[in-house]
């Protein structure tokens, strides 16, 4: 391939690249996304966008629930370092084996209900994660992913809200055990942070437009309660 020579002279480093590393895959979700709805990959790389932009600057982020982490290098253009769980050993595999050497990250098995991971971070987010958790266990999960946030820290939690339900596919479903509204997630935020922050989400863009008629929510907490 690194014979081949590109009618544009600017666009002959792609070439070049290639040759030398290969090609860049897209993880085992992101990957299924594509082939089934392509659409999808650009929402659920939007809401990785809207984290890295609220928490730039942050040196040590948490992501819990990261799936095939994909979106993860959104997210550490903007910070210092991130730690990416998941409490399935599958993607974790599979994230480690796609890392680069210029985008590290450490990457772990950790169940979120089992117990805080260690370390101290300034900020922690988990997109489309809550949702799974079953309902009479979502404050466990809460309190240990809140547990090593230090006090100056932030947190992000994003999910399909529930008005959004009766339009979502069949296997979406079987995994949504816990959506909420707008009001009710940041309800159950307030217990943990002074301050909570909430917006919309309707595919690709964020706003703070009427969350009934939102098909996710996110919520920013700061100022842990303590």
């Amino acid at each position: 391939m690194d014979d081949k020579q590109t009618k544009e002279t600017q666009y002959q480093i792609m070439i070049q690249a290639a040759a030398e590393r290969g090609y860049e895959t897209l993880g085992l979700r992101g990957s299924e996304s594509w082939h089934q709805d392509p659409k999808h990959l650009v929402f659920r790389l939007s809401r990785y966008k809207f984290v890295a932009k609220m928490l730039a600057g942050r040196d040590r982020v948490l992501e819990i629930g990261c799936g095939d982490a994909f979106g993860t290098r959104i997210v550490q253009a903007e910070v210092g370092k991130v730690t990416a769980v998941d409490f399935d050993p599958v993607f974790i595999d599979d994230a480690k084996q796609r890392m680069v050497p210029r985008w590290p990250f450490d990457a772990q098995v950790h169940d979120m209900l089992d117990g805080p991971v260690p370390g101290e971070f300034d900020a922690v987010y988990s997109l489309d994660v809550l949702e799974h958790v079953e309902p009479t266990k979502e404050r466990l999960f809460l309190s240990n992913a809140f547990a090593t946030l230090n006090p100056q820290g932030a947190a992000i939690i994003g999910m399909p809200s529930l008005e959004s339900q009766p339009y979502a596919s069949s296997q979406s479903k079987i995994g949504h055990i816990n959506c909420k509204s707008a009001p009710e997630l940041k309800s159950l935020m307030q217990d943990y942070f002074h301050n909570v922050f909430m917006f919309s989400m309707n595919d690709e863009v964020v706003h703070t437009g009427f969350h009934k008629m939102a098909n996710y929510v996110i919520a920013i907490g700061a100022g842990r309660r303590v």
